[in-house]
């Protein structure tokens, strides 16, 4: 069986589809991991989310998918270059949206050795203490009282981790670093404004997986969102997301071999890498 990790499709579904053609996915004999970012900002976000439904898919959350789930719950969230309006007029939304909200944060195989999420991990989190943060994200989600934390959810504080955080504070701080992490400081404070390549931002700061302190250094670690930093394997670091909506690629990588086998599909996209704003 091989598996297959690809990274934000972000409603690219032809893409997506190529990309399988491409590296002959047999739905029967293989698994996808999905990195979070199905949906939003791309041409066909309600078909690439019925469509990986679908599959027998692993898949984590990003934060377009969160944000799709928040505006669904509250319209006065939805923005302008959002494109989810056909999920949300599809006769099927409830069931997907159902569906989309019961994935998880955080995906560890142990067998296989690696651990998918969207954007990154805390520095102070070990694999055991950030899958007890991600099942506490889970368990709200899945719960009656998602309405509220989706209201609470947007934010950039707190910056710094604490086992001593409590209520929506805490949760929001877990969901930013599994969903919109890419630098922080030295001692683990996120740095949420930066989404640029590596060497723009300021010296103070490093990607979250730079800082040799990190607790989780001994995972490998497949994640997305980060656009503008691209194709980038390092010792138990692999980063997918080549930038398909931007114009650039939509990466598949396959990780029951070793080394890691990428595959990329080109993308038209909506603009060049770099020519306007990553929302990652």
């Amino acid at each position: 069986m091989a598996v297959y990790a690809i990274g934000d499709v972000q409603g690219c579904y032809a893409e997506l589809l190529g990309l399988l053609e491409q590296i002959g996915f047999d739905e029967r004999n293989d698994r996808l991991w999905f990195a979070g970012d199905l949906v939003n900002r791309g041409p066909r976000s309600l078909e690439t989310l019925r469509f990986v439904r679908s599959l027998n898919a692993v898949t984590v959350l990003g934060n377009h998918d969160l944000h799709l789930l928040a505006s669904a719950c509250d319209p006065r969230q939805r923005k302008r270059k959002d494109t989810l309006h056909a999920i949300f007029e599809a006769p099927d939304a409830d069931d997907l949206l159902a569906w989309l909200r019961r994935q998880p944060l955080m995906h560890h195989d142990a067998t296989l050795g690696y651990t998918l999420v969207h954007a990154g991990l805390a520095l102070q989190w070990d694999l055991a203490t950030a899958q007890a943060c991600a099942g506490e994200v889970e368990a709200v989600l899945r719960s009656e009282r998602y309405p509220e934390f989706f209201s609470a959810m947007y934010g950039n504080e707190p910056g710094s981790w604490s086992p001593a955080l409590k209520g929506w504070e805490r949760l929001r701080f877990i969901t930013n670093c599994f969903t919109r992490l890419r630098y922080c400081d030295s001692g683990g404070r996120l740095a949420l404004e930066e989404k640029g390549p590596p060497g723009s931002q300021p010296r103070h700061l490093r990607p979250w997986f730079d800082w040799p302190e990190r607790n989780s250094r001994d995972l490998r670690i497949v994640f997305g969102h980060w656009s503008t930093l691209g194709a980038f394997d390092a010792p138990g670091i692999h980063a997918l997301d080549t930038g398909c909506l931007w114009g650039g690629k939509l990466t598949a990588c396959r990780l029951d071999v070793q080394p890691p086998q990428r595959f990329e599909y080109g993308c038209p996209g909506a603009c060049k890498p770099g020519l306007k704003k990553k929302s990652g």
